[in-house]
């Protein structure tokens, strides 16, 4: 399947489409996970509090470096920008994150 998509697909592309046929998620699913694993990121390499916002910020940069390839990519294969798709994208990776600082902020869960 790979090699009939690699005329027409980026380095970038191809990379995703092995990562996806080593572990068999979905594209969507593997941004929740990339966001998870960037909260856990920032929480044990860069001793951010789950409590602070600010561990979100390394999923955001990876979902956004991420969307960049993407959207390059559309640009190319189609000729156009996928916005929504990449708005989807974007929240896939960052919401459960978001939604779990929020909750610790909230006093909702606690340590």
């Amino acid at each position: 399947m790979i090699a009939a998509l690699a005329v027409k697909t980026s380095g970038y592309q191809l990379l995703k489409l092995r990562v996806l046929d080593v572990i068999p998620i979905t594209k969507d699913a593997a941004h929740i996970y990339v966001g998870m694993a960037c909260l856990l990121l920032a929480l044990l390499v860069f001793r951010a509090p789950l409590r602070s916002y600010w561990a979100l910020v390394p999923g955001l940069a990876a979902a956004l470096a991420m969307e960049v390839f993407d959207l390059r990519d559309d640009r190319a294969s189609l000729g156009h920008f996928r916005w929504s798709a990449s708005l989807k994208d974007v929240v896939n990776t960052n919401l459960l994150p978001f939604v779990l600082v929020t909750l610790v902020r909230l006093g909702l869960i606690r340590r």
